[in-house]
């Protein structure tokens, strides 16, 4: 099964390099998806930027935030360690119909790998338990959390200081 599966995986990743771009998207990511269990094994952690465990820390901060050049810079850190927040646009990606679907044979490729790669250790559950690795996975998530509160914090405080975006959300107008 466990053959198979990676078999169906490399055939796919064959099937994305005629596209171009997608083959290059499972090159990538097919040495983290074959490395996942290591994970599970809590032998390999997710970092965790700074800036989020400083939101995680205390979300509410305000020292230190009383120009809207510095309370934009802090939200320029938190969109970088987190993405673009929900205020943004979408960035135009310049792809076309046929590089999407490559792009997503590419991520089923990798989810494909993932499973494989994971699938084959038994009682996993208990294993990321015991090892450490689902507390620390709750962690990742509690820090992408307060770093997503402390932005919203960060741009509630632009709009009260009459700040433009980005120390403000995107669709706020400064009065004058």
């Amino acid at each position: 099964m466990l053959g198979r599966t990676i078999l169906i995986g490399l055939l796919t990743m064959g099937g994305c390099a005629a596209v171009g771009e997608g083959a290059r998207t499972v090159a990538q990511g097919a040495g983290a998806a074959a490395t996942a269990p290591l994970e599970d094994l809590n032998l390999r952690r997710r970092y965790i930027p700074t800036v989020l465990l400083q939101a995680e820390a205390n979300p509410y901060d305000a020292r230190n935030l009383n120009r809207c050049s510095t309370i934009a810079a802090e939200i320029a850190r938190l969109d970088e360690a987190l993405g673009p927040d929900t205020d943004e646009p979408p960035m135009p990606d310049g792809r076309n119909l046929s590089q999407r679907a490559s792009d997503a044979a590419a991520e089923a490729a990798l989810d494909a790998i993932r499973d494989a790669a994971t699938d084959f250790i038994p009682g996993r559950d208990w294993i990321r338990r015991l090892s450490g690795a689902e507390q620390h996975s709750r962690h990742v998530q509690s820090a992408i959390e307060a770093g997503r509160l402390r932005r919203a914090y960060l741009k509630g405080l632009g709009m009260r200081q009459n700040c433009a975006p980005p120390a403000a959300p995107r669709w706020f107008t400064p009065r004058r």
